[in-house]
């Protein structure tokens, strides 16, 4: 059409003054590739009598078009739900001395697989294993890069292709739609199930052992919900003593795996690392981005022997933790050596955190804005850990005609508010809102409201 012979060509354009600052900011090849994207827009939708963009309309278009390609796609979100281990917000934010760790690791060269007193090659799977050997008591230790990882690479290492009994009540679903049958199937191991969906016996691991060619024996922590009502199963103990009597390692697959006892702040208690290995679990796995409070990670402490195989193992090089992960989760590990967890891991901080001091939070935040009414409410752990268990805490309700769009104006914030509606009511939980986000929240909301 002869309006489109109106447009500049990419070589007018990209010669341009108006691209200067484009070229500058976005490199030359990108912003050639806009214009050229915005042109062809333009050719594509055109309709006879629609105007042609000037100069400054194409200049303006090219520079939304960078801006679109360019615009980071994980940041940072203020998390007000009251969720501590937010699944969908990136689960347990780390220490700041954990990032300070991750930071200088990244931004220099480091002794990641380098024996400085021998000064030859060295392993990066020493990084950690002394810390973690420390505090949960274990022969050995080794961090891979998620917990489902962890498994497949126990499984695969250890199952030889042969039986690994499981209970039914522990064939659990984990995030994303993973499922362990599956994951025991990927690594070559055969299933062998025991028990009913709601009861399994001693006597059902006994059978197996003596009838089957087992190779493991498998315990998966019910992590993410509960089976109640007409229940019954073994204790770790006594699964393990009946392993054992026939030289057959357990696997405990704790998913959190706490350190701390969570009962003591109100909580159900969680299943500890330290008391699967007291129970004599060959192996414990378990996640470094849960209860931990650490970077993602995946974490297998138990007999030297058995972790010693899984290093050398094939898979090993495919889910092994970088370097970043590994300052991460040695620095929060020092946390618990040092004792103190509580007040340098943000999730434990939150879990601890008293209500007398989230109801001052609460209170000056209705003072700064001016409105708002506190209420009680609930947090909750989340992540997939302790289901069904609940904190105390206190909340800031707002109201408003429109709580909906209320909602979606929070999360149009920089960073964006993440807040939930509770009979019909906004409401925010100071508890999961990091201190250091606290200005920010209230001075958006304040921009919103008034």
């Amino acid at each position: 059409m002869s309006e489109l012979r109106q447009l500049p060509s990419v070589d007018q354009l990209i010669s341009s003054e108006s691209m200067t600052e484009n070229i500058s900011h976005y490199g030359r090849e990108l912003t050639i590739e806009a214009i050229r994207a915005v042109l062809d827009n333009i050719r594509a939708n055109y309709n006879p009598g629609d105007d042609i963009p000037t100069e400054s309309g194409l200049a303006s278009r090219i520079e939304m078009q960078l801006e679109k390609w360019t615009e980071e796609t994980l940041f940072d979100v203020i998390n007000a739900t009251g969720v501590i281990l937010h699944t969908n917000l990136g689960r347990a934010p780390i220490s700041k001395s954990a990032l300070q760790a991750i930071n200088k690791t990244a931004s220099s060269f480091s002794n990641l697989e380098f024996d400085i007193e021998k000064g030859k090659r060295g392993s990066r799977s020493v990084h950690a294993e002394e810390h973690l050997k420390k505090i949960t008591g274990a022969e050995a230790a080794l961090v891979v890069n998620n917990n489902a990882a962890a498994v497949l690479l126990i499984l695969s290492g250890l199952s030889n292709r042969r039986k690994v009994v499981i209970a039914r009540s522990q064939l659990v679903e984990i995030g994303g739609g993973f499922r362990i049958p599956d994951v025991m199937k990927q690594s070559g191991a055969k299933l062998f199930e025991v028990g009913t969906t709601n009861r399994v016996h001693l006597h059902d691991y006994q059978e197996a052992i003596e009838n089957e060619s087992i190779k493991l024996v498998m315990r998966a922590h019910r992590s993410n919900f509960e089976i109640v009502g007409f229940t019954s199963e073994p204790s770790l103990d006594e699964i393990v003593a009946v392993a054992h009597e026939s030289g057959i390692p357990v696997l405990d697959d704790l998913g959190s795996g706490s350190l701390l006892d969570t009962a003591k702040f109100g909580l159900g208690h969680e299943p500890m690392v330290q008391e699967s290995l007291a129970s004599g679990a060959d192996l414990v796995c378990f996640s470094g981005d849960k209860l931990l409070g650490g970077p993602q990670a995946g974490i297998i402490v138990g007999k030297s022997d058995l972790v010693k195989k899984l290093k050398k193992h094939p898979l090993a090089r495919a889910v092994r933790a970088d370097k970043l992960c590994l300052s991460g989760v040695s620095a929060t590990l020092l946390h618990y050596l040092k004792s103190e967890a509580l007040t340098h891991i943000p999730v434990w901080k939150m879990i601890s955190e008293t209500l007398e001091d989230i109801q001052a939070r609460a209170g000056a935040w209705v003072e700064i804005l001016d409105r708002g009414e506190i209420i009680p409410g609930r947090s909750t752990v989340g992540g997939g850990s302790l289901p069904g268990e609940t904190l105390p805490t206190w909340l800031v309700a707002l109201d408003d005609p429109n709580p909906n769009r209320l909602l979606t104006n929070l999360r149009d914030c920089d960073p964006p508010i993440i807040a939930r509606l509770e009979n019909d009511r906004l409401v925010m939980d100071p508890r999961t809102v990091l201190p250091d986000q606290e200005e920010k929240l209230l001075h958006n909301i304040k921009g919103i409201l008034h």
